[in-house]
């Protein structure tokens, strides 16, 4: 699941840099590339949690912009040690406080900030934001329990965003959290985003209301209250006054309030992890795959239209030319090659000597017509590659009308009429050169229906004999005939009285079942090879890869099959099982 997340996060990026700060969806990726930060570190918690079981408590203190936190970390920890200035955006990394620890105790914090460094507090710059310290507190604490207590950036600044991860990592490390407000911040949009962002850590939670002053805590605790109520579903948490300690320069916590920090660590669960991480995943998972499922859907959407495109173009086939009753020539091509086979035999020697010569020019336009043919003049060829332009062109207009209807992948719409452009006259070239080494090679198959016809009249011998004797005594006048009439082509030879003979002897014999039987056989075994060879194999499998062209940088480019297992683990885990 974590590389699952990671890889989403990814790609929310990679499309977010694509996208200009006006787009009205740019906001909010970003604040599911957010989330996703928050979820990615939350399970690596857990896996931190699973390896060392002595890890240490984690507090983090979190607020918005001069809200005090760093002068709270001070307080809580018994000495300076984190930086306090009167400047907003002072603090820009987190920073961790061993308290009753060392730094040893810590090492699986590496492991759990991922790319951001471990330095000191010294090393620490502004100019670099993935980083973190941690430091040692040597003081002993009177309010804080064993744990590394972490100090934040703000998270409300115009600068935050640039080191707004490092403030999310450390949310999400937290066992507890301590949000710091301010009589002036208390009630900020900002300040309440986050704590709902944050509801499903199911994190121990103590408000440090700062900077009050005597007249104001009676009508801002009543309102914070309310906040709180409004945008949460838990319950209220402990809240902790801080007054200014004018001797100490630092806020004052309250003598009734020292061990409000140990009982915060008596309600952590750490073995309920996995389950809060469960309902992290759930409660944004519909969320962050809205725009993939979307893209998904799209190139479903176009792998079905392509069907239809396809499985009409096949209709048009069977009716304009195996099913018509003028156009369908492939059965009397058969018939014309059974003419060769029925040679009497012991003549055929002379007869077929006889038949060079004097058929001569006949023959030479016969090989005329049939190479003219096979090089795409005939209605077969001529009709599959219309077929196929039709199925482009279809397309095109159901892309049109995707553009203006599917808004939210209307992108995705215009890229793929894009490409489907680019790529029309070289699907069109490819089709046409396949359909005719097609027409060419299927010869082979007309042959050996001729011969299967053949050997069924060798079954029935005074048939044979007769269509044999009808071959000999009609040649003359259809060599005739086509010497008269200047060429003959395979329609033509049709109609020669040969081939009226032989087709009325067949017809009205006893093979004439077996004839219609071989007929659809070659019709369905034509219309599979087509379907096979040349909608399937060469067009329709070149436009089903078309969504796999598009611009990369601007899809998520996630599969249904990865989406699947994504949500297949998602639904395994219903009962926080630790293997998130």
């Amino acid at each position: 699941m974590l590389e699952f997340i990671q890889t989403l996060k990814q790609r929310y990026h990679a499309v977010l840099s694509r996208v200009d700060v006006k787009h009205p969806r740019w906001h909010e990726y970003q604040r599911r590339i957010e989330q996703l930060i928050y979820a990615e570190a939350f399970i690596r918690k857990g896996e931190v949690l699973d390896q060392e079981a002595s890890f240490p408590l984690q507090i983090a203190v979190i607020g918005p912009t001069q809200a005090g936190k760093s002068s709270v970390v001070n307080t809580l920890l018994g000495r300076d040690l984190a930086g306090v200035s009167p400047l907003a955006g002072y603090t820009v990394h987190p920073q961790g406080f061993c308290n009753q620890h060392s730094i040893a105790d810590c090492k699986g914090l590496q492991y759990y900030f991922g790319r951001f460094q471990q330095l000191s507090v010294e090393q620490l710059s502004a100019q670099r934001y993935d980083c973190y310290s941690l430091a040692e507190n040597n003081a002993s604490s009177a309010l804080l329990p064993p744990c590394v207590l972490w100090d934040t950036p703000d998270f409300d600044s115009i600068d935050a965003a640039d080191y707004r991860e490092g403030v999310i990592r450390t949310i999400a490390l937290a066992d507890i959290i301590i949000l710091v407000v301010s009589k002036e911040k208390y009630a900020d949009q900002s300040v309440w985003e986050m704590m709902k962002t944050i509801e499903a850590f199911a994190q121990p939670t103590l408000i440090c209301l700062n900077k009050l002053t005597p007249d104001s805590e009676a009508f801002i605790i009543p309102s914070l209250q309310e906040k709180w109520l409004q945008t949460r579903q838990d319950v209220f948490p402990q809240l902790i006054p801080l007054h200014f300690d004018k001797h100490k320069g630092s806020p004052a916590w309250p003598a009734d309030q020292t061990q409000a920090l140990m009982d915060c660590q008596q309600q952590v669960a750490r073995n309920k992890h996995a389950l809060q991480c469960h309902q992290l995943l759930c409660r944004f998972w519909d969320d962050w795959l809205e725009p993939v499922r979307a893209e998904i859907n799209a190139a479903e959407q176009w792998r079905h239209m392509v069907d239809q495109c396809i499985a009409q173009a096949l209709e048009e086939y069977q009716r304009d030319y195996l099913n018509h009753p003028h156009y369908y020539d492939t059965f009397q091509d058969a018939l014309v090659e059974l003419l060769n086979l029925l040679e009497i035999p012991g003549l055929s020697r002379v007869l077929g000597t006889t038949r060079r010569i004097v058929t001569w020019p006949v023959r030479q336009l016969i090989n005329l017509g049939r190479k003219n043919t096979l090089d795409g003049v005939s209605h077969e060829v001529t009709l599959l590659e219309q077929l196929a332009t039709h199925v482009l062109i279809q397309l095109s207009e159901k892309i049109l009308e995707k553009v203006e209807t599917d808004t939210l992948n209307r992108e995705w719409w215009q890229d793929a009429a894009s490409v489907l452009r680019q790529q029309k006259n070289k699907l069109q070239g490819r089709f046409a050169q396949e359909a005719e080494k097609y027409h060419e090679q299927f010869q082979q198959d007309v042959e050996q229906t001729a011969k299967r016809l053949y050997r069924e009249l060798e079954q029935h011998p005074m048939l044979l004999n007769t269509l044999r004797t009808t071959r000999a005594t009609t040649d003359a006048t259809a060599l005739a005939a086509a010497i008269y009439g200047g060429g003959i082509g395979l329609h033509d030879l049709v109609l020669t009285p040969a081939m009226l003979s032989i087709t009325s002897l067949l017809a009205e014999s006893a093979v004439s079942s077996f004839m219609s039987k071989q007929e659809a056989e070659l019709k369905r075994h034509q219309l599979k090879t087509v379907k096979q060879r040349l909608f399937e194999d060469q067009l329709q499998h070149a436009l089903n890869v078309i969504p796999q062209q598009l611009p990369v940088e601007k899809r998520f480019n996630i599969s249904a099959q990865q989406l699947k297992q994504a949500e297949d683990q998602l639904n395994e885990k219903r009962n926080g099982l630790r293997i998130l």
